[in-house]
């Protein structure tokens, strides 16, 4: 799986993948959790999957407790298709005037694969011609998540949200809609040129590796997690940089601004690779003195 299509899946739909295969290969995940805490405040830190096999059975009795428990959850970004913030950060960011055909944006080897997914899709290459390279990405990722017979389905973030809004507990984001994509727009060219290069590879790639994905997550096996979903950032400093580091420096930020105040506790649920390696808000926490416990 490219980087792309790891770090976009919460903005693409919230989509799991019908895979009976995978769902077999691990009858009872137990993904990792973590709290940090000082005398009047409590944070738990969940690193989520956005993809799971449909009927995946991925909940415990700790984290449930802890969910239970928690007054308030807080989400990466709330992702509403139907949103006219969404919407609207899409038109004002993602296209612009006097841009490069979207065909010269990816090396001429690849010409004829990115034509074939824009065929896929409701819209003439023209239109592709005005998006900025990011945006193109994003709408041919669609085409390829929906060849490997992704299907409209909660992931864990609307399913948890689905709870504490029938519970009338509130329901927090650490990002706007708009902060989010902002994270991509500002990517230079290039880093975005790899991104719509990922986005169009053959089907195959994205499937092969889900499996070492989901089952490093499932585990809860934080070595593994740094390694497979965020991996290929190495490579990309600009990727690196605006994509993981800077988000998970506001993120830290957000935790400290939280413990310095009196509201109990909190469930933070941000994607695993948020959570591991070097750059991970965990690491970040404890590198400034937060005692970090792993409660699974």
């Amino acid at each position: 799986m490219t980087l792309f299509k790891r770090l976009f899946a919460p903005l693409a739909a919230l989509l799991a993948i019908a895979s009976p295969a995978a769902a077999r290969a691990a009858q009872q995940g137990k993904p990792a959790l973590w709290e940090v805490s000082d005398a009047d405040t409590k944070i738990y830190l969940f690193g989520t999957i956005h993809l799971l096999p449909t009927g995946y059975q991925w909940r415990t009795a700790k984290f449930n407790q802890a969910l239970n428990s928690s007054q308030e959850l807080v989400v990466e970004t709330i992702v509403d298709q139907n949103s006219q913030e969404l919407a609207q950060a899409f038109m004002q960011l993602g296209f612009t005037r006097g841009l490069p055909p979207i065909a010269e944006r990816v090396p001429a080897a690849k010409q004829a694969l990115l034509r074939s997914v824009i065929a896929k899709t409701a819209y003439p290459e023209k239109v592709f011609d005005q998006m900025e390279t990011w945006m193109a990405a994003i709408q041919l990722l669609q085409v390829r998540l929906e060849q490997i017979g992704l299907k409209e389905e909660p992931g864990p973030e609307q399913l948890l949200r689905n709870e504490f809004s029938a519970a009338k507990k509130p329901i927090g984001e650490l990002e706007t809609n708009a902060e989010q994509l902002g994270y991509f727009d500002r990517l230079p060219e290039k880093a975005q040129r790899l991104l719509l290069e990922g986005a169009i590879d053959p089907p195959a790639d994205l499937k092969k590796d889900f499996s070492p994905m989901l089952a490093s997550w499932s585990r809860g096996d934080i070595k593994m997690i740094a390694f497979w979903f965020n991996r290929d950032m190495s490579g990309s400093p600009a990727l690196l940089d605006n994509l993981l580091v800077q988000r998970n420096a506001h993120w830290k930020g957000w935790i400290e601004q939280r413990l310095a105040t009196s509201l109990g506790k909190t469930f933070l649920a941000v994607g695993a690779g948020h959570l591991a390696g070097s750059s991970s808000v965990i690491k970040m926490l404890q590198r400034d003195g937060y005692k970090v416990r792993r409660v699974q």
